[in-house]
């Protein structure tokens, strides 16, 4: 017998008739590595560093002086050595090497935040968490320091041929009166140019925190370039800080640098804190750092 029941109609099929399914776009994650600090986040860090400075000036002003030295020395023997070409690289050159120096002002900072004191010989024989790591990032940076030497010497061969360079009483006049100067300075300072913002990317941070974490060379380069990268309005005032307090320094014949190094390796310390923070303290590195408007 055939019963009269008969089954309800299917349901209907969202995607009859060719229709697209609606689809959510992901959630956005956040960058744990931009801070979004305003500009004047930088001359916060210029005043944390000047206030390490303050705190005990004795060991600061020591390896500010060693560095005054240092450079001097280095000027001196290039110019008794007849190679005056490698001057102005050699200058340049400083802004690639100079975290890798600051590396004892960065534990000073370190160990006041900690509530401790410590000694110009501590700053100078320090040694990082990341052990021999340091030591690879310094092999890395000085190969970018030599790679950028001899770009420097193949530019003015490029420009002024096989002819001897010369002199430092000459090459002045040469590269601001000429239009071959002109031309030199502008290809010149735009190579550099390029050299040092990749140099300070993955120096900057890197050098801290290999100090301060456990971490490989290559990692830190790396984390170093993202932190950069993801906070480029403040790091971009920071580096034509730096920049300009060296260039006041070197018109001082390096004087200026017993004083202008520290703070500038003080206050890097303090930028390498507010922006590696993690997530739990961000706020209060901010709040250290930004002054209301």
């Amino acid at each position: 017998m055939l019963s009269n029941r008969t089954d309800p109609p299917p349901p209907d099929n969202p995607h009859a008739g060719g229709a697209i399914p609606k689809v959510v776009p992901p959630l956005p994650t956040p960058n744990p590595r931009a801070r979004s600090l305003p500009a004047r986040t930088a001359f916060g860090w210029l005043r944390a560093g000047w206030d390490d400075l303050r705190a005990d000036p004795a060991p600061s002003l020591a390896y500010g002086g060693g560095v005054f030295v240092l450079s001097v020395a280095v000027v001196w023997l290039l110019l008794g050595l007849g190679l005056d070409y490698a001057l102005f690289p050699a200058l340049a050159g400083f802004m690639v090497v100079g975290p890798l120096v600051a590396n004892g002002l960065y534990e000073k900072s370190r160990r006041l935040e900690q509530g401790q004191r410590t000694t110009l010989v501590r700053m100078i024989f320090m040694w990082p968490r990341s052990g021999h790591q340091a030591l690879f990032m310094g092999v890395l940076l000085l190969g970018l320091f030599l790679l950028w030497m001899r770009a420097a010497v193949l530019i003015y061969a490029l420009f002024f041929g096989i002819s001897p360079f010369p002199g430092i009483e000459d090459i002045v006049p040469m590269l601001l009166l000429t239009p071959t100067g002109w031309a030199l300075l502008l290809v010149g300072g735009a190579v550099g140019a390029l050299f040092a913002a990749f140099a300070f990317a993955i120096s900057v941070f890197g050098v801290p925190m290999l100090l301060q974490e456990k971490t490989d060379a290559l990692s830190a380069l790396g984390i170093s370039m993202a932190m950069v990268w993801n906070n480029m309005v403040v790091m971009l005032v920071w580096g034509a800080i730096v920049f300009a307090l060296f260039a006041a320094s070197v018109l001082t014949a390096f004087a200026g640098l017993i004083v202008v190094f520290p703070v500038l390796g003080h206050a890097t310390w303090h930028a390498y804190r507010a922006i590696r923070a993690d997530d739990r303290q961000a706020g209060e590195a901010e709040r250290m750092f930004i002054r209301p408007a």
